[in-house]
């Protein structure tokens, strides 16, 4: 049997999984129309509790952290900084399933930079929650805008939703775009092209 831990859950590796989650897949599992005791599930309980804890790491952490480390010497850089195609995974809101895809995040310094693999590292706090891909886009980019002061911030993001590709309409290879433009991108028509001519858009 799975669960002989009398109700209080198991531990396996560093991962604390209290027995109600466990039993809760459990539930999913009979609703869905399977037995949960059969060979190739009865350790999915645990396993999908364990997966969904690292999905949802992003609780955990605040993503403005990752701008706290700054640097002033960048020998007088002052045009576009860009990070494209950075790939992320989240789960939508709504129904729980994958949110894939890549974003794009630019910004114009003002007196100082950041590590640019800091900027992966905002998206995929945000990421790592139940998410709208709205909301996404516009958390990543006013965390930049609040802790690193730029003259603009511009954040595209391309996504395919599993709740659109997998259920529902169930149409695949449909690619969802939102942005959010900031400073400079936003009230300069000239800056807002060149940064989305270098994000490829």
């Amino acid at each position: 049997m799975d669960n002989d831990n009398n109700g209080q859950g198991s531990q396996q590796g560093k991962v604390f999984v209290p027995a109600e989650v466990e039993e809760a897949v459990r539930t999913l599992i009979r609703w869905s129309g399977d037995d949960p005791q059969r060979e190739g599930l009865v350790d999915t309980p645990r396993r999908v509790a364990r997966a969904w804890k690292e999905y949802c790491e992003g609780y955990s952490e605040d993503p403005a952290y990752h701008l706290s480390r700054i640097f002033h010497e960048v020998g007088g850089y002052d045009e576009i900084v860009l990070l494209k195609g950075i790939p992320f995974q989240s789960h939508c809101e709504h129904h729980m399933a994958p949110i894939t895809g890549v974003a794009h995040i630019g910004y114009l310094p003002g007196d100082y930079v950041v590590g640019i693999s800091k900027l992966a590292r905002v998206l995929h706090g945000f990421a790592r929650r139940l998410q709208v891909q709205e909301r996404l886009t516009a958390e990543i980019a006013d965390c930049i805008w609040q802790h690193l002061h730029p003259r603009g911030v511009a954040v595209v993001i391309e996504a395919t939703h599993g709740c659109m590709t997998g259920r529902g309409v169930r149409t695949p290879d449909v690619v969802m775009k939102t942005s959010r433009m900031m400073g400079v991108f936003r009230e300069e028509e000239k800056s807002r092209k060149e940064v989305l001519r270098l994000m490829g858009m």
